[in-house]
């Protein structure tokens, strides 16, 4: 099942789902190893331009999930989730969503306003043109740290994301987790509790 259901997620959705989750967190560590860590500079290069690359692939995907999550149905909330859970699941949800486009644009505007104007060359197949932004070594600090801190924002938010979705799967044992392993329409946990309990009634009567 492609799209949404009332009560599961489609596949494409799942799709977008992780593969942004893993470019992202490839895109932080390969961000810690190029600036923390000391390496040849034809490695540095080569690893900038592949981290530029794979940023603006989170880009496009991103925009992509933004605009797939404004059209397409969204699922309702898992039975199992209270009130206040339910808020701050779709606030965590939303602000992953748009930190998902936020930390590869601001690694866009690092590069823009360089002094160096070094190209971005997107997968040494095209050249990806800055951004109509001033250059100066006062806004690629800015831009720098932005980048840095809403990377690490991201990181927080995905741990605790992650660290919520296994404990409804290890602890509270529902469906919140398998909903975005496996498209289609997942069983109410109400509703298999309930269907539970008429097909136990129906064979105590044929016992009786």
């Amino acid at each position: 099942m492609l799209r949404n259901s009332d009560n599961g997620f489609g596949t494409v959705t799942i799709a977008l789902h992780w593969t942004i989750a893993v470019l992202i967190l490839g895109l932080i560590l390969a961000g810690f190893v190029m600036r923390r860590i000391e390496i040849d500079p034809g490695l540095q290069f080569s690893l900038y331009q592949w981290h530029k690359s794979f940023g603006f692939t989170a880009l496009g995907l991103a925009a992509f999930r933004m605009l797939w999550w404004l059209v397409e149905t969204s699922p309702a909330a898992s039975p199992t989730l209270g009130p206040m859970e339910h808020m701050a699941a779709r606030a965590t949800h939303l602000s992953l969503i748009a930190l998902a486009l936020l930390v590869p644009l601001s690694g866009w505007a690092v590069v823009s306003v360089s002094t160096l104007a070094i190209p971005s060359f997107y997968f040494n197949l095209i050249i990806i043109p800055h951004l109509p932004l001033p250059k100066s070594g006062t806004s690629e600090a800015f831009w720098a740290l932005a980048h840095a801190m809403l990377a690490y924002v991201t990181l927080g938010l995905v741990a605790i994301h992650a660290a919520a979705a296994f404990y409804h799967h290890l602890v509270r044992r529902d469906l919140v987790l398998i909903r975005m392993l496996r498209s289609g329409s997942m069983p109410r946990t109400g509703s298999t509790a309930n269907t539970s309990g008429k097909d136990d009634t129906v064979v105590e009567r044929k016992r009786t």
